[in-house]
């Protein structure tokens, strides 16, 4: 088989434009065309011509073809070399690498007419041929759409009272030429109250289109939960850092707490507690089954020693209470 240049077929450099591929064609459409051209080989250029263009002028087409070409300068296909003195593939022994075609998918555009290539050359029927009866077989294929997935943030206190939301969403689609091409669409989506982070939200029919009459596929959104200023979230259980006094947590304290679905609640913060001591508020935390709860992690805040009084109570407490925090390092004190 022959390597076809589709380039050199219309006079034109591979980097030519689609207006510069369609003059091109014009023209020498006019010149060879059976009907009034009076050259021998009119029929086998026409031919040659309206391949080219076929090609050239469908962007899936040409991109593979030339990406085809570029292996073929490299050698490929052509038994470990490249091609002679006709250009690649010249004397009739070229075998398209495998998988040469792999990734594109090959459209008719609205000019190019009816997908009759009866009279074309051994090189387009391998080419893309197969390929077009397998554009046709999934055209006429019947299967429900494609699901989608994507992802929405949503804050924590529209995952405990649930809300409901407009979203925008970029999503790739194919325009009125048959091309993918990426639109905006704006949905609705109703958040229920408890949905924690990593639970999907499905809304039926909003995926890709079905084919044969098959119902279009769904969309999946993967709920994520913005970062809050006091709360973590750990599933359903919440924790937040409670800030305490040295006083507060030597001598034991009432504080008052903001809870995540609104109000405040009193804790008692026990005597003698330790940073990092955690307290729990049952069912305080996202809705469901079990309802999660609230935690409450201990951090003792020490007031700064920044006026002389305040440096002075340091002083006074220091005689009054002696204290060694790092005796369990077994370093003897001076």
């Amino acid at each position: 088989m022959e390597f076809k240049d589709y380039y050199k077929a219309l006079g034109l450099a591979s980097t030519a434009s689609e207006d510069e591929v369609r003059k091109a064609y014009r023209k020498l459409a006019r010149k060879y065309h059976p009907d009034v051209s009076k050259e021998a080989d009119a029929e086998t250029k026409m031919r040659d011509i309206n391949e080219a263009n076929d090609v050239l002028r469908d962007k899936e087409k040409r991109a593979a073809y030339d990406a085809l070409a570029a292996r073929v300068a490299r050698g490929e296909g052509m038994g470990g070399r490249a091609g002679g003195p006709g250009g690649p593939g010249a004397g009739g022994d070229f075998q398209p690498p495998p998988g040469w075609d792999e990734g594109f998918e090959f459209h008719r555009g609205p000019h190019q007419g009816p997908a009759d290539h009866a009279d074309f050359s051994e090189f387009f029927s391998s080419m893309f041929g197969a390929s077009e009866r397998r554009g046709a077989e999934r055209r006429n294929h019947r299967a429900k759409g494609e699901d989608h997935h994507a992802a929405i943030e949503i804050s924590l206190e529209d995952a405990i009272n649930g809300a409901e939301r407009e979203i925008t969403l970029r999503a790739l689609d194919t325009d009125a030429q048959g091309q993918p091409a990426f639109v905006n669409r704006t949905l609705s989506v109703k958040i229920p109250a408890g949905v924690h982070p990593g639970q999907f939200i499905r809304l039926t029919g909003h995926g890709m289109p079905g084919q044969g009459g098959e119902p279009a596929g769904d969309l999946y959104l993967e709920v994520r939960i913005a970062p809050h200023k006091l709360y973590r979230i750990e599933e359903r259980d919440l924790y937040m850092t409670l800030p305490v006094t040295p006083t507060e947590a030597a001598l034991g304290a009432q504080v008052k707490v903001p809870t995540p679905g609104g109000g405040v609640v009193e804790v008692t913060v026990p005597r003698n507690a330790r940073s990092g001591l955690k307290l729990r508020l049952k069912e305080r935390g996202l809705p469901g089954k079990p309802r999660g709860n609230l935690y409450l992690l201990l951090e003792i805040a020490l007031p700064p020693a920044d006026t002389d009084a305040a440096r002075q109570a340091y002083e006074q407490l220091a005689k009054a209470a002696p204290f060694d925090p790092r005796r369990h390092l077994g370093i003897s004190g001076d």
